[in-house]
């Protein structure tokens, strides 16, 4: 019995260590520190989505990892912003990972609360009663009730055929994939969705806008949002790559309204909105949170694959561009090909290329790009 003792105790003490102790939490207007202990067997500690990302690293001080979270620029490494449009008050969270010598894995929720404008009481105006009317110096209150609804927790990843990918695995440019933004359990009940504003950027200067006023800027490029169960949006894109990195950011702007969020019409016929339930009139006065988020994905040629074709995602500009001319034809020449004098027809040398020796994603999006321009200018003529 005593050895049975003795070894339950052992048992509870290893695992206690190998847990690890609590982070602590320090939140200024312009940054949230997190520092976290690497005790047990903690390992390695990184923030979720990008384990890989350097700018984004934890500085490690003997057996202390450091984050140093940006508040000013959120999206720099992911943190979610959540602004109350009521009382002005900002919520801000992200995850953080540590992996165990055994490969286990931890989880930790940091969060940071700035309170906004604060609202002062006045006194009432006896001029709104009836002149006769008394108020009592004492209220008896039999009953008091209290409801809160819970402040919404929001989620961005990518799937490819229905996995997640992240920062961590790279996927190859032309890839088929969606991105889905999401409602926890706790607050999917009560709150609607709507993506508002999207713009891609290389995790720098260049940056490309694919979501505006909730609508696609270009669906061959980004599909707008849609739902099929009220709970999650989902668009689905093709992955595309930036010259000078492997890491591609998305930034986006999310409204959070009270129950639903109204719909927009979209200049293709569709309707970009979030969860659709009940109507309600009013649709500004139901618009609580405003919401900034960020996902990472990790885009690279496999081993193999040419380097000559231009990516995807300039391909998809220049498809852009020969569909525009649908819309506002200014007798600017066109970027796909140009037409002779004696009518034949001359390809971009970039287009030319990626038809003749690009990959199949590749050479896929350069043959709509060029049926595209054909239509169009067939159209015009």
């Amino acid at each position: 019995m005593t050895v049975l003792l003795l070894l339950l105790c052992f048992t509870f003490l290893q695992t206690a260590t190998a847990k690890g102790s609590e982070a602590v939490i320090e939140c200024t207007p312009e940054l949230m520190k997190v520092t976290i202990p690497m005790d047990g067997d903690r390992q390695v500690a990184y923030l979720d989505q990008i384990k890989d990302y350097k700018p984004c690293r934890p500085e490690f001080n003997g057996k202390v990892a450091t984050f140093i979270l940006d508040l000013q620029d959120p999206h720099k490494c992911g943190v979610t912003r959540v602004l109350n449009k009521i009382s002005g008050s900002r919520t801000f969270y992200h995850n953080i990972l540590i992996e165990g010598l055994n490969g286990n894995r931890e989880a930790i929720s940091v969060r940071c609360v700035l309170s906004g404008k604060h609202h002062n009481l006045t006194k009432r105006d006896s001029r709104a009663f009836p002149f006769d009317f008394d108020e009592p110096n004492v209220l008896n209150i039999t009953r008091y009730e209290e409801g809160k609804a819970p402040e919404p927790v929001l989620g961005a990843i990518v799937k490819q055929n229905g996995k997640q990918v992240s920062g961590e695995i790279s996927v190859s440019p032309g890839t088929p994939l969606s991105m889905e933004i999401f409602l926890n359990n706790e607050s999917a009940s009560v709150y609607g969705l709507l993506v508002n504003y999207m713009h891609v950027t290389d995790t720098g200067k260049q940056q490309e806008t694919i979501i505006l006023n909730g609508c696609s800027v270009d669906p061959y490029l980004f599909e707008n949002f849609v739902t099929t169960d009220g709970d999650t949006l989902t668009a689905k894109f093709r992955a595309f790559k930036f010259p000078d990195t492997t890491y591609v950011q998305f930034k986006g702007t999310v409204t959070v309204c009270l129950n639903e969020c109204q719909g927009v019409q979209c200049s293709n016929g569709m309707i970009g909105y979030g969860r659709k339930r009940r109507s309600i009139e009013n649709s500004e006065s139901n618009k609580l949170y405003e919401v900034a988020l960020t996902t990472f994905i990790k885009v690279d040629y496999a081993n193999g694959e040419s380097r000559e074709a231009e990516d995807v995602l300039n391909l998809l500009k220049n498809l852009k561009i020969a569909n525009q001319r649908l819309g506002d034809h200014d007798g600017t020449p066109a970027t796909v090909a140009e037409q002779t004098q004696d009518n034949k027809l001359v390809l971009h040398p970039q287009i030319y290329e990626t038809i003749r020796g690009g990959s199949s994603a590749a050479k896929y999006s350069a043959l709509l790009t060029l049926l595209c321009f054909v239509i169009t200018t067939t159209i015009l003529k």
